[in-house]
């Protein structure tokens, strides 16, 4: 049982220093990098900053940032090339390398507490070299590996397995919603609907309680293809005080400004019984066509690649009515819709919903993998607040 793996084991106690080697990288500048090269350079984030043509670290190596993202420990698993802004940890014989990351990461809140509040701030090789490490027998150790191993494992499988569902469903979304030649009537979208742009209030105004609304910037972290309730509210008197704008049951609300031009034109079906108040980055389109269709047609790439002309590029990319009214849309008949929203629906929640399908199975995953890590890596006499 794992309860029982560290029942009246002896743990040594040594600082990192005593337990790996502590290496910092060695720099190379941009202008020495190409995406040509072979081998990645591997700074202070979790992706590489360029690719180099040498190495000077093998792969399987704890990384730990020294400055920018100070603290921040990773783990690479090919040859690469260590920047001079972060530090390698190579482990002696002592102590397995994924049982030290295992602690390490576990260790991520305390690490980040040791950065100083100098400029630019960073992780003094003294502090990191002073962290105490626990030394269980290795035949522990090798078990706590294989078990937070199958945990993590577990977990990547279902990621990869929604990457994959992530793809079909963009797929088929694509597929169902082009039609031959003739198929079906097309129109342009001010042709069948129209646009009601929003009026602008602040993200001072928005409550907890009161009349619904949907903010401009909530619709990139928060809204899929449809929703019922908001995340935010804003109060009656605001409402009328500003005569703002409010969607209706049935239209959809689409983005009108970003900072990016990928993100212009996504839209929600607002299928609330309630009206619910947009933002002035926002417009509402009503039309006789099912709301939901329209949404998956707002993400759909024959959708952007007829606005993308009409998007005005800057610090914020915007669009207005007339641009997005000009997008063609295929209308086949409203049980065509509907068999085309009852599938699109089906793939919605396996890759998106945090309450049913693949994103709940792995926020469960990475619940128990948390766990049990905390269970098997506190040690008596732990001299660390993980």
């Amino acid at each position: 049982m794992i309860e029982k793996l560290l029942e009246g084991i002896e743990i040594d106690w040594k600082t990192l220093g005593e337990v790996a080697s502590i290496n910092r990288g060695r720099r190379v500048t941009k202008r020495e990098l190409s995406p040509d090269k072979k081998y990645p350079v591997f700074s202070g984030g979790v992706t590489p900053m360029g690719f180099f043509d040498n190495f000077n670290q093998e792969a399987n190596t704890i990384t730990i940032v020294k400055y920018g993202t100070a603290g921040f420990v990773n783990f690479i698993t090919e040859k690469f090339w260590a920047n001079d802004v972060c530090y390698c940890v190579i482990p002696l014989e002592i102590v397995l390398n994924k049982f030290l990351l295992y602690y390490l990461k576990n260790c991520q809140k305390h690490i980040h507490s040791l950065v100083t509040d100098a400029i630019p701030a960073h992780l003094p090789t003294d502090a990191i070299s002073q962290l105490q490490i626990p030394v269980p027998p290795l035949e522990v150790q090798k078990e706590i590996v294989r078990i937070l191993d199958t945990y993590t494992e577990l977990g990547a499988e279902l990621t990869t397995e929604l990457n994959l569902r992530k793809k079909q469903y963009s797929y088929y979304r694509e597929a169902l919603m082009s039609f031959n030649e003739g198929e079906v009537e097309m129109k342009s979208l001010d042709e069948i609907g129209e646009f009601q742009r929003g009026k602008r209030f602040v993200k001072d105004d928005m409550i907890s309680e009161g009349v619904p609304c949907i903010h401009y910037g909530e619709m990139y972290t928060h809204y899929g293809t449809w929703a019922d309730k908001t995340k935010s509210f804003v109060s009656e008197e605001l409402v009328k005080n500003k005569n703002l704008r409010v969607a209706v049951k049935g239209d959809v609300v689409i983005v009108a400004a970003g900072e990016t031009i990928e993100d212009i034109g996504m839209g929600t079906a607002w299928l609330g019984n309630n009206g619910v108040v947009t933002h002035d980055a926002l417009f509402s389109f009503r039309s006789p066509l099912n709301p939901k269709y329209v949404a998956y047609f707002s993400r759909t790439k024959h959708f952007h690649d007829q606005i993308r002309r009409h998007i005005r590029s800057g610090k914020i990319s915007a669009i207005n009515a007339k641009g997005l009214g000009k997008a063609i849309i295929p209308v086949p008949s409203k049980d065509e819709q509907e068999r085309i929203v009852s599938i699109l629906d089906k793939f919605d929640i396996l890759t998106n919903s945090l309450s049913e399908g693949l994103p709940k199975e792995i926020d469960l995953r990475q619940k128990q993998y948390e766990y049990y890590r905390d269970m098997l890596l506190t040690f008596p006499k732990d001299k660390l607040e993980a």
